[in-house]
């Protein structure tokens, strides 16, 4: 299964609505890369990622980037500078442990769109929506090889 097959369009379209829905009230930005495979550590494959989308260039450090790779049933949840300075320390793990009790339950679209929106919840409580913001980064979803 590849990254571009593994979510139905019409998933792919309800996690989309997911990132629209969280950033409704909050400055931050929602990114969601889905791979192939993760050569090494997760987390070091998502900081990767995180860099070549340009998400540590938001303006407040506030993006949250859920990375995927399918056929090594990894993924891993990354916060920018920002964001980590006012979440406890074990924010992303609550996060992570409700994805994965759905992942579980092959329940993929379901468990992404639950962490998007407590993702979203805690943006919205640090980063509100200011009156001249601006969408800094795209909502669609990115995919690997």
């Amino acid at each position: 299964m590849s990254s571009r097959n593994f979510f139905t369009s019409e998933q792919q379209k309800s996690i989309q609505q997911s990132i629209v829905n969280a950033e409704l009230n909050t400055s931050g930005e929602i990114r969601v890369h889905i791979d192939d495979k993760c050569k090494g550590d997760v987390l070091d494959a998502a900081a990767n990622m995180f860099h070549k989308m340009k998400m540590d260039k938001t303006e407040l450090r506030n993006g949250v980037l859920f990375y995927l790779a399918v056929s090594d049933h990894k993924f891993a949840i990354l916060g920018d500078k920002g964001i980590n300075e006012k979440v406890p320390t074990d924010f992303w793990d609550h996060i992570k442990e409700l994805m994965l009790a759905h992942f579980k339950k092959q329940e993929f679209t379901e468990g992404l769109c639950k962490g998007i929106e407590m993702a979203g919840e805690k943006l919205k409580t640090n980063f509100p929506l200011q009156s001249n913001d601006t969408n800094e980064l795209t909502n669609d979803l990115s995919f690997g090889k």
